[in-house]
C-alpha cells in the first residue's frame, strides 16, 4: 500500500511502522506479579504450621513451601517471556524469595532442627546480594548464572527434607553442605560481576557539550522505568532461578 505523507500519523493505518514499533508499558496487574503476591502471602501460612511441630502440621508445611517454591520458579520466567516485568516486580519478587527462605530457616532455628550459624551465612549472603542488586540496577541488569540456579534448586532441597518429619539426617545435612557451599561461591561471584558493571558504567560518563549543541539525553539503563526489561538480559526480578543469582 502505498504511503500518503499528507495523512497524519495517528490516523495512519495500524500496519503502519509507526504502530508496530510502538511498545506499551506492561500493566501492573498481571500473572508474573500475582505469583509474587502469592508467595508473599503463603510465608505466614508456612511458618504456623511449621511451628505446629506435629507430624501432619509438618507434612502440610512442606507442600505450602514447595507451591511458594513453584511460584519463585514461574513468576520470573513468564515476565520475560510475556513481556511483564514491571517495576514493582523488580522489587517485590526479591523480597517475596527472601521472606520465604529467610523465614524457613530462621523458624528451623528455632526450633533447634537446624544451626544457626548455617542461618546467618545463607541470610547474610542472601541480603546482601539483594543490597548489591540494588546499588547497580540504573547502571545495568546482571544476567543470571548458572551457579545461581543450581543454588537456589539445593536451598530448596535442603529446607524441605528439614522441614519434613523423616530420619534423613544425613541426606539433609549433606544437601545443606551443598547448598551453602553454592551460596557462597556465587555470592563472592555477583560481588565481582556488580563491581565489575559499576566500574563499567563509572567509565562512560555522558559526554560535555558546552562547546556545541545540548547533549543528548542517554536512554535508560534496565532499571529505569515501566517495560524497560524488554530486551535487557535474560533476568528476573530477583535475579534467580529463570534469573538466579
Amino acid at each position: 500500500m502505498r504511503k500518503n505523507a499528507d495523512v497524519p500519523g495517528s490516523l495512519r493505518p495500524l500496519t503502519s511502522p509507526d504502530a508496530r514499533t510502538s511498545t506499551a508499558a506492561p500493566r501492573l496487574v498481571n500473572l508474573p506479579n500475582g505469583l509474587t503476591m502469592l508467595r508473599l502471602a503463603l510465608v505466614p501460612v508456612f511458618v504456623v504450621f511449621l511451628v505446629a511441630g506435629e507430624t501432619g502440621s509438618r507434612i502440610v508445611a512442606f507442600l505450602v513451601f514447595g507451591i511458594a517454591s513453584v511460584t519463585d520458579l514461574l513468576d520470573g520466567q513468564l515476565a520475560r517471556r510475556r513481556g511483564m516485568i514491571t517495576d514493582f516486580g523488580k522489587i517485590a519478587d526479591p523480597i517475596a524469595d527472601k521472606a520465604l527462605t529467610g523465614s524457613a530457616l530462621i523458624t528451623l532455628s528455632a526450633l533447634g532442627d537446624l544451626p544457626w550459624w548455617v542461618t546467618g551465612v545463607i541470610l547474610v549472603r542472601e541480603v546482601g546480594v539483594t543490597v548489591l542488586r540494588f546499588w547497580v540496577i540504573r547502571h545495568g541488569v546482571i544476567a543470571a548464572s548458572r551457579g545461581g540456579k543450581i543454588k537456589t534448586v539445593l536451598q530448596i532441597v535442603a529446607i524441605g527434607l528439614y522441614i519434613l518429619p523423616v530420619d534423613v539426617t544425613w541426606l539433609r545435612s549433606a544437601a545443606m553442605a551443598a547448598a551453602v557451599a553454592v551460596t557462597l561461591v556465587t555470592g563472592a561471584d555477583y560481588v565481582v560481576r556488580a563491581l565489575r558493571l559499576r566500574r563499567a558504567a563509572g567509565s562512560h560518563p555522558a559526554k560535555d557539550t558546552r562547546g556545541g549543541g545540548p547533549a543528548a539525553a542517554p536512554g535508560p539503563a534496565p532499571g529505569d522505568g515501566p517495560g524497560d526489561s524488554q530486551g535487557a538480559a535474560p533476568v528476573t526480578p530477583s535475579g534467580e532461578m529463570g534469573g538466579a543469582q
